[in-house]
């Protein structure tokens, strides 16, 4: 028992290390676009994406509504706000 438990234990900060560096290195990206002057140009590539993957969790959702089961998933969550924020920082720039 304790052998699985050290397992487990293990993979859960493996995963968390994982994300730990996924999390750091996207920062980094950001720091460097921004100081570059290239975030705004960045973001209008990004856009598009973020849109068509909250779209598409959206309809995804909605069918899982029909189907008995309400879950959100986190990622979809994160993928409807990104969205939601490039949308407001568009209209916020004045470009409709």
């Amino acid at each position: 028992m304790e052998t699985v438990l050290n397992l487990l234990l293990i993979r859960f900060g493996v995963i968390v290390g994982a994300l730990v560096v996924v999390a750091l290195i996207v920062f980094a990206v950001a720091v460097a676009l921004r100081r570059r002057g290239r975030l705004d140009q960045a973001r209008r590539y990004a856009e598009p994406t973020a849109r068509a993957i909250a779209r598409y969790l959206d309809d995804r959702d909605a069918a899982r509504s029909r189907r008995g089961g309400a879950s959100r998933s986190l990622l979809g969550e994160a993928a409807r706000l990104a969205a939601r924020r490039l949308e407001e920082d568009r209209r916020r720039n004045g470009d409709r």
